[in-house]
Protein backbone atom coordinates (compact mmCIF):
# COMPACT_ATOMS: atom_id res chain seq x y z
CA UNK A 1 0.00 0.00 0.00
CA UNK A 2 1.63 3.57 -1.05
CA UNK A 3 1.42 6.49 1.81
CA UNK A 4 -1.58 8.27 0.24
CA UNK A 5 -3.91 4.91 0.41
CA UNK A 6 -2.79 4.26 3.68
CA UNK A 7 -3.12 7.88 5.05
CA UNK A 8 -6.88 7.72 3.48
CA UNK A 9 -7.41 4.63 5.54
CA UNK A 10 -6.23 6.35 8.78
CA UNK A 11 -8.61 9.20 8.03
CA UNK A 12 -11.50 6.75 8.41
CA UNK A 13 -14.13 7.36 5.97
CA UNK A 14 -17.03 8.83 7.06
CA UNK A 15 -20.84 7.68 5.04
CA UNK A 16 -23.24 10.42 4.56
CA UNK A 17 -24.76 9.57 7.75
CA UNK A 18 -21.85 10.12 9.03
CA UNK A 19 -20.84 5.92 9.74
CA UNK A 20 -17.53 4.99 9.44
CA UNK A 21 -16.93 3.01 6.72
CA UNK A 22 -15.36 -0.71 6.47
CA UNK A 23 -11.38 -0.96 5.77
CA UNK A 24 -12.10 -4.55 4.93
CA UNK A 25 -14.49 -4.17 2.48
CA UNK A 26 -13.23 -1.28 -0.30
CA UNK A 27 -15.88 0.94 -0.33
CA UNK A 28 -18.95 -1.68 -0.38
CA UNK A 29 -20.31 -0.98 2.53
CA UNK A 30 -22.56 1.28 3.36
CA UNK A 31 -20.96 2.64 6.96
CA UNK A 32 -21.12 1.08 10.41
CA UNK A 33 -24.06 0.07 11.80
CA UNK A 34 -23.68 -1.71 14.95
CA UNK A 35 -25.45 -5.15 15.61
CA UNK A 36 -27.63 -4.78 19.25
CA UNK A 37 -25.55 -7.29 20.90
CA UNK A 38 -22.66 -8.82 18.08
CA UNK A 39 -19.76 -6.39 17.96
CA UNK A 40 -19.98 -6.26 14.08
CA UNK A 41 -21.93 -4.66 11.50
CA UNK A 42 -24.89 -5.00 10.36
CA UNK A 43 -24.63 -3.58 6.97
CA UNK A 44 -21.54 -6.01 5.93
CA UNK A 45 -20.70 -8.36 8.62
CA UNK A 46 -16.82 -7.17 9.72
CA UNK A 47 -16.14 -6.27 13.21
CA UNK A 48 -16.37 -3.04 15.15
CA UNK A 49 -12.29 -3.48 14.87
CA UNK A 50 -12.68 -3.60 11.14
CA UNK A 51 -14.43 0.13 11.13
CA UNK A 52 -11.18 1.71 13.13
CA UNK A 53 -14.57 3.67 14.72
CA UNK A 54 -13.25 7.00 17.50
CA UNK A 55 -10.04 8.93 17.60
CA UNK A 56 -6.80 8.86 19.24
CA UNK A 57 -8.17 11.14 22.03
CA UNK A 58 -10.51 7.99 22.45
CA UNK A 59 -7.87 5.60 22.19
CA UNK A 60 -5.86 7.14 25.45
CA UNK A 61 -9.01 7.79 27.39
CA UNK A 62 -9.90 3.88 27.15
CA UNK A 63 -6.15 3.27 28.18
CA UNK A 64 -6.04 5.73 30.91
CA UNK A 65 -8.96 4.17 32.18
CA UNK A 66 -7.17 0.43 31.91
CA UNK A 67 -3.74 1.72 33.26
CA UNK A 68 -5.49 3.98 36.29
CA UNK A 69 -5.08 2.26 39.56
CA UNK A 70 -2.17 0.35 38.83
CA UNK A 71 1.35 0.43 39.06
CA UNK A 72 1.44 1.69 35.54
CA UNK A 73 -0.74 4.92 36.67
CA UNK A 74 2.36 6.86 35.71
CA UNK A 75 1.49 6.47 32.46
CA UNK A 76 -1.58 8.68 33.11
CA UNK A 77 -2.67 12.47 33.78
CA UNK A 78 -5.65 13.96 35.73
CA UNK A 79 -7.84 14.91 32.99
CA UNK A 80 -8.92 18.71 34.29
CA UNK A 81 -12.27 18.63 35.51
CA UNK A 82 -12.91 15.06 34.67
CA UNK A 83 -13.88 13.67 38.09
CA UNK A 84 -10.83 11.38 38.74
CA UNK A 85 -10.69 10.39 35.27
CA UNK A 86 -7.23 9.94 33.93
CA UNK A 87 -5.88 9.85 30.38
CA UNK A 88 -2.51 7.81 28.97
CA UNK A 89 0.36 9.86 28.20
CA UNK A 90 0.86 8.60 24.76
CA UNK A 91 4.41 9.22 23.74
CA UNK A 92 4.79 10.49 20.36
CA UNK A 93 8.12 10.76 18.42
CA UNK A 94 8.54 12.97 15.64
CA UNK A 95 12.10 12.45 13.71
CA UNK A 96 13.47 15.11 11.55
CA UNK A 97 16.63 14.29 9.14
CA UNK A 98 18.19 16.52 6.44
CA UNK A 99 17.87 16.01 2.84
CA UNK A 100 20.86 17.51 1.43
CA UNK A 101 19.57 19.06 -2.53
CA UNK A 102 21.25 20.89 -4.74
CA UNK A 103 20.96 24.70 -3.29
CA UNK A 104 18.92 24.77 0.04
CA UNK A 105 18.50 21.66 2.70
CA UNK A 106 14.99 20.01 2.98
CA UNK A 107 13.90 18.31 5.92
CA UNK A 108 12.24 14.85 6.06
CA UNK A 109 9.98 14.71 8.69
CA UNK A 110 8.59 10.81 10.46
CA UNK A 111 6.08 10.69 13.22
CA UNK A 112 5.19 7.80 15.03
CA UNK A 113 1.70 7.69 16.85
CA UNK A 114 3.57 5.67 19.98
CA UNK A 115 7.01 5.15 20.85
CA UNK A 116 8.54 3.82 24.24
CA UNK A 117 8.42 6.24 26.89
CA UNK A 118 11.71 7.67 28.96
CA UNK A 119 14.08 7.12 25.98
CA UNK A 120 16.39 9.22 24.14
CA UNK A 121 15.58 9.51 20.80
CA UNK A 122 18.29 7.35 19.63
CA UNK A 123 17.24 4.77 21.24
CA UNK A 124 13.73 4.88 20.22
CA UNK A 125 14.94 4.97 17.04
CA UNK A 126 17.47 2.02 17.27
CA UNK A 127 14.17 -0.09 19.18
CA UNK A 128 12.00 1.17 16.26
CA UNK A 129 14.66 -0.39 13.73
CA UNK A 130 14.87 -3.44 14.98
CA UNK A 131 10.74 -4.13 14.47
CA UNK A 132 9.96 -5.06 11.10
CA UNK A 133 8.65 -2.15 8.80
CA UNK A 134 4.91 -3.12 8.88
CA UNK A 135 5.00 -2.92 12.69
CA UNK A 136 6.41 0.28 13.01
CA UNK A 137 3.69 2.66 13.97
CA UNK A 138 4.12 5.40 11.59
CA UNK A 139 1.54 7.78 10.64
CA UNK A 140 -0.16 7.14 8.46
CA UNK A 141 1.11 3.52 7.11
CA UNK A 142 -0.22 0.21 7.37
CA UNK A 143 2.00 0.36 10.53
CA UNK A 144 0.02 3.19 12.47
CA UNK A 145 -3.65 1.42 11.38
CA UNK A 146 -2.28 -1.89 12.70
CA UNK A 147 -1.45 -0.77 16.33
CA UNK A 148 -4.98 0.90 16.45
CA UNK A 149 -6.55 -2.08 15.51
CA UNK A 150 -5.05 -4.17 18.02
CA UNK A 151 -5.63 -1.75 20.73
CA UNK A 152 -9.07 -2.39 20.04
CA UNK A 153 -8.08 -6.33 19.83
CA UNK A 154 -5.99 -7.55 22.93
CA UNK A 155 -7.51 -4.65 25.11
CA UNK A 156 -11.26 -4.58 23.92
CA UNK A 157 -12.73 -1.66 26.47
CA UNK A 158 -15.61 -4.42 28.01
CA UNK A 159 -13.19 -6.22 29.29
CA UNK A 160 -12.08 -3.33 32.06
CA UNK A 161 -15.46 -1.14 31.86
CA UNK A 162 -18.81 -2.37 33.07
CA UNK A 163 -20.53 0.10 31.54
CA UNK A 164 -19.43 -0.86 27.99
CA UNK A 165 -20.84 -4.22 28.34
CA UNK A 166 -24.28 -5.08 27.55
CA UNK A 167 -24.44 -8.64 29.00
CA UNK A 168 -24.14 -8.04 32.65
CA UNK A 169 -27.89 -8.57 33.95
CA UNK A 170 -27.30 -8.32 37.44
CA UNK A 171 -25.49 -6.47 40.46
CA UNK A 172 -23.65 -10.00 41.55
CA UNK A 173 -22.41 -10.01 38.02
CA UNK A 174 -21.12 -6.50 37.77
CA UNK A 175 -19.13 -7.09 41.38
CA UNK A 176 -17.78 -9.87 39.55
CA UNK A 177 -16.38 -7.94 36.84
CA UNK A 178 -15.17 -5.00 39.05
CA UNK A 179 -13.64 -7.39 41.52
CA UNK A 180 -11.71 -9.17 38.28
CA UNK A 181 -10.61 -5.77 37.20
CA UNK A 182 -9.32 -4.46 40.39
CA UNK A 183 -7.22 -7.56 40.83
CA UNK A 184 -5.72 -8.19 37.28
CA UNK A 185 -4.37 -4.14 37.62
CA UNK A 186 -3.04 -4.78 41.10
CA UNK A 187 -1.48 -8.35 40.05
CA UNK A 188 -0.72 -9.02 36.65
CA UNK A 189 -0.87 -5.97 34.17
CA UNK A 190 2.15 -3.86 33.17
CA UNK A 191 4.01 -1.97 30.64
CA UNK A 192 7.18 -3.20 29.25
CA UNK A 193 10.34 -0.58 29.34
CA UNK A 194 12.91 -0.64 26.45
CA UNK A 195 16.17 0.10 27.59
CA UNK A 196 20.10 -1.90 27.18
CA UNK A 197 20.26 -5.40 28.58
CA UNK A 198 22.44 -3.65 31.66
CA UNK A 199 20.44 -0.86 32.95
CA UNK A 200 18.13 -3.36 34.70
CA UNK A 201 19.21 -2.21 37.81
CA UNK A 202 18.55 1.34 37.30
CA UNK A 203 14.74 0.83 35.89
CA UNK A 204 14.02 -1.41 39.13
CA UNK A 205 15.69 2.14 41.11
CA UNK A 206 13.63 3.81 39.40
CA UNK A 207 10.18 1.79 40.00
CA UNK A 208 10.96 1.66 43.86
CA UNK A 209 11.19 5.52 43.92
CA UNK A 210 8.15 5.35 41.92
CA UNK A 211 6.49 3.23 44.60
CA UNK A 212 8.28 5.29 47.55
CA UNK A 213 6.42 8.52 45.70
CA UNK A 214 3.35 6.99 45.22
CA UNK A 215 3.12 5.74 48.92
CA UNK A 216 4.57 9.27 50.96
CA UNK A 217 1.39 11.12 48.87
CA UNK A 218 -1.17 8.39 49.92
CA UNK A 219 0.06 9.22 52.96
CA UNK A 220 0.15 12.70 52.76
CA UNK A 221 -3.60 12.76 51.87
CA UNK A 222 -4.49 10.46 54.51
CA UNK A 223 -3.14 12.54 57.18
CA UNK A 224 -4.80 15.71 55.31
CA UNK A 225 -8.31 14.16 55.73
CA UNK A 226 -7.63 12.69 59.47
CA UNK A 227 -6.97 15.86 60.75
CA UNK A 228 -10.23 17.64 58.83
CA UNK A 229 -12.08 14.93 60.62
CA UNK A 230 -10.19 14.62 64.35
CA UNK A 231 -9.83 18.65 64.47
CA UNK A 232 -7.22 19.09 66.89
CA UNK A 233 -6.39 15.58 67.40
CA UNK A 234 -2.85 14.22 66.93
CA UNK A 235 -2.04 11.28 64.49
CA UNK A 236 1.55 9.38 65.25
CA UNK A 237 2.67 7.20 62.75
CA UNK A 238 6.46 5.72 61.72
CA UNK A 239 6.84 5.97 57.95
CA UNK A 240 8.54 2.57 56.47
CA UNK A 241 11.05 3.74 54.00
CA UNK A 242 9.28 2.26 50.40
CA UNK A 243 12.81 2.20 49.22
CA UNK A 244 14.11 -0.52 50.71
CA UNK A 245 17.56 -2.21 49.25
CA UNK A 246 18.55 -2.86 45.94
CA UNK A 247 20.38 -6.08 46.60
CA UNK A 248 20.93 -8.58 43.80
CA UNK A 249 22.96 -8.70 40.98
CA UNK A 250 24.34 -5.87 38.82
CA UNK A 251 23.13 -6.60 35.00
CA UNK A 252 26.07 -3.77 34.35
CA UNK A 253 28.48 -6.98 34.91
CA UNK A 254 26.88 -9.58 33.36
CA UNK A 255 29.02 -10.57 29.95
CA UNK A 256 26.30 -12.01 27.98
CA UNK A 257 22.18 -11.56 27.97
CA UNK A 258 19.33 -14.24 27.05
CA UNK A 259 16.27 -13.58 25.27
CA UNK A 260 13.11 -14.92 27.61
CA UNK A 261 11.37 -15.35 24.45
CA UNK A 262 13.57 -16.98 22.12
CA UNK A 263 16.60 -17.48 24.51
CA UNK A 264 18.85 -16.69 21.67
CA UNK A 265 21.87 -13.86 22.85
CA UNK A 266 20.59 -10.37 23.10
CA UNK A 267 23.31 -7.69 22.17
CA UNK A 268 24.74 -5.20 25.10
CA UNK A 269 24.41 -2.28 22.76
CA UNK A 270 20.81 -3.02 21.56
CA UNK A 271 17.70 -2.17 23.23
CA UNK A 272 15.82 -4.72 25.11
CA UNK A 273 11.97 -4.91 26.39
CA UNK A 274 12.15 -5.48 30.41
CA UNK A 275 9.18 -6.54 32.00
CA UNK A 276 8.63 -5.73 36.28
CA UNK A 277 6.20 -8.20 36.47
CA UNK A 278 8.77 -10.43 35.20
CA UNK A 279 12.11 -9.33 37.55
CA UNK A 280 14.17 -6.50 36.08
CA UNK A 281 17.08 -8.87 37.03
CA UNK A 282 15.88 -12.13 35.39
CA UNK A 283 14.22 -11.62 32.46
CA UNK A 284 14.23 -9.09 28.95
CA UNK A 285 13.02 -9.74 25.59
CA UNK A 286 14.19 -8.50 21.98
CA UNK A 287 11.65 -6.03 20.62
CA UNK A 288 10.06 -8.67 18.62
CA UNK A 289 9.92 -11.22 20.70
CA UNK A 290 7.75 -8.94 23.68
CA UNK A 291 4.22 -11.20 22.38
CA UNK A 292 1.56 -12.61 23.58
CA UNK A 293 2.62 -16.26 24.47
CA UNK A 294 -1.24 -17.07 23.35
CA UNK A 295 -2.20 -15.68 19.67
CA UNK A 296 1.67 -14.87 19.34
CA UNK A 297 1.11 -10.70 18.37
CA UNK A 298 3.61 -7.89 19.05
CA UNK A 299 1.92 -6.38 22.72
CA UNK A 300 0.35 -2.65 21.89
CA UNK A 301 2.45 -0.50 23.43
CA UNK A 302 3.90 -3.07 25.35
CA UNK A 303 1.03 -3.61 27.42
CA UNK A 304 1.43 -7.16 28.53
CA UNK A 305 -0.57 -9.40 31.52
CA UNK A 306 2.18 -11.52 33.20
CA UNK A 307 0.35 -14.66 34.67
CA UNK A 308 2.61 -18.11 35.08
CA UNK A 309 5.18 -16.92 33.77
CA UNK A 310 3.94 -15.99 30.44
CA UNK A 311 3.43 -12.75 28.77
CA UNK A 312 -0.37 -12.24 27.88
CA UNK A 313 -2.25 -9.67 25.95
CA UNK A 314 -5.31 -8.50 27.87
CA UNK A 315 -8.07 -10.71 25.58
CA UNK A 316 -5.97 -13.75 26.10
CA UNK A 317 -5.27 -13.44 29.67
CA UNK A 318 -8.79 -11.81 30.65
CA UNK A 319 -10.46 -15.28 28.92
CA UNK A 320 -7.64 -17.49 31.43
CA UNK A 321 -9.89 -17.17 34.26
CA UNK A 322 -13.94 -16.22 33.07
CA UNK A 323 -15.36 -17.86 29.72
CA UNK A 324 -15.69 -15.27 26.45
CA UNK A 325 -19.05 -15.19 24.70
CA UNK A 326 -18.31 -16.14 21.12
CA UNK A 327 -21.65 -14.22 20.14
CA UNK A 328 -20.89 -10.45 21.70
CA UNK A 329 -17.16 -11.29 22.77
CA UNK A 330 -17.91 -10.21 26.00
CA UNK A 331 -17.08 -12.23 29.43
CA UNK A 332 -19.24 -14.35 30.72
CA UNK A 333 -19.78 -13.66 34.34
CA UNK A 334 -23.21 -15.11 34.91
CA UNK A 335 -23.10 -18.91 36.11
CA UNK A 336 -25.37 -20.49 33.72
CA UNK A 337 -24.16 -20.59 30.42
CA UNK A 338 -23.70 -22.74 27.10
CA UNK A 339 -20.86 -24.69 25.75
CA UNK A 340 -20.78 -26.05 22.31
CA UNK A 341 -19.32 -29.73 21.45
CA UNK A 342 -16.32 -27.54 19.86
CA UNK A 343 -15.57 -26.16 23.52
CA UNK A 344 -16.81 -22.61 22.19
CA UNK A 345 -18.75 -20.66 25.54
CA UNK A 346 -21.89 -18.41 24.72
CA UNK A 347 -24.37 -16.51 26.60
CA UNK A 348 -27.48 -18.60 26.68
CA UNK A 349 -29.04 -15.72 24.44
CA UNK A 350 -26.46 -15.58 22.45
CA UNK A 351 -26.42 -18.77 21.02
CA UNK A 352 -28.02 -18.28 17.65
CA UNK A 353 -27.69 -16.96 14.42
CA UNK A 354 -26.85 -12.89 14.74
CA UNK A 355 -29.33 -12.48 11.65
CA UNK A 356 -32.58 -14.28 12.11
CA UNK A 357 -32.24 -15.57 16.06
CA UNK A 358 -32.80 -19.00 15.05
CA UNK A 359 -30.95 -21.63 17.55
CA UNK A 360 -27.26 -22.46 16.00
CA UNK A 361 -28.22 -26.41 16.52
CA UNK A 362 -31.16 -25.72 14.19
CA UNK A 363 -29.94 -25.08 10.62
CA UNK A 364 -30.86 -21.47 9.35
CA UNK A 365 -31.03 -20.63 5.72
CA UNK A 366 -28.12 -17.96 7.16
Amino acid sequence: MDVTSAVEKMSVKQSAGGAAVCLVCNGSCSGFQPHSWRKACIACGCSTIDHAPGSDVEDDQRMGRLLADSPCSHLTAKVKGGGGLRMYKRNRMIVTNPVVSRKDPTFNTTTYDWAPAGLNQTLAMQYMELLPESQRPVSGTEGALERRRQLFSQLPIYDQDPMKCQSLTSEEEISSMLLFVKQYKQEVLGVGEVALPGDGGALREAAIQRTAKEAKDRSNSNKKDALEHQGHGSTNSTAASAAGSTNGTDDSIKTEYRCTGCHGEVAKETPAVHAERAGYHSALWHPTCFVCSECGQGLVDLVYFWSDQKLLCGRHYCQTVWPRCSGCDELIFCKSFHTAKDGQTWHQQHYCCWKCGQNLDTPCQH
